[in-house]
């Protein structure tokens, strides 16, 4: 006889984290020509592997984006450095995951908001 473990909720855990690895403490005050860094983090919990699509926007414009493969239980968290070009109060940085290249539909999403002087 063989018994197979059921499987648990699929999901992805998606996160940023300040450089401390908190969830505070976030760089949203910054300076014309200022650097901002977070940890952008990833879990993969859909139980096989996966490519995501990340892309980086600040007010609507692309900024970064970067392809990550993880296999089920798999973590990234990577460092994610931003400048500050213009004096502008809440400016949106949003952080989204696609589940693979090419897919149009938002996955998951972040944002934080950004005082710039």
């Amino acid at each position: 006889m063989i018994i197979t473990p059921k499987e648990g909720e699929k999901f992805t855990e998606f996160y940023v984290l300040s450089p401390g690895g908190k969830a505070e403490e976030y760089p949203t005050n910054l300076t014309v020509g200022e650097e901002g860094e977070v940890i952008i983090g990833i879990v993969n919990h859909e139980y096989l592997n996966v490519t995501y699509q990340l892309e980086v926007r600040l007010n609507g414009e692309l900024i970064d984006e970067k392809s990550i493969e993880l296999m089920h239980n798999e973590t990234r968290e990577s460092p994610f450095t931003f400048k500050a070009k213009k004096a502008e109060e809440d400016q949106k940085l949003e952080f989204l995951l696609y589940r693979a290249e090419g897919v149009k539909e938002v996955y998951r999403s972040l944002q934080l908001w950004v005082d710039v002087t």
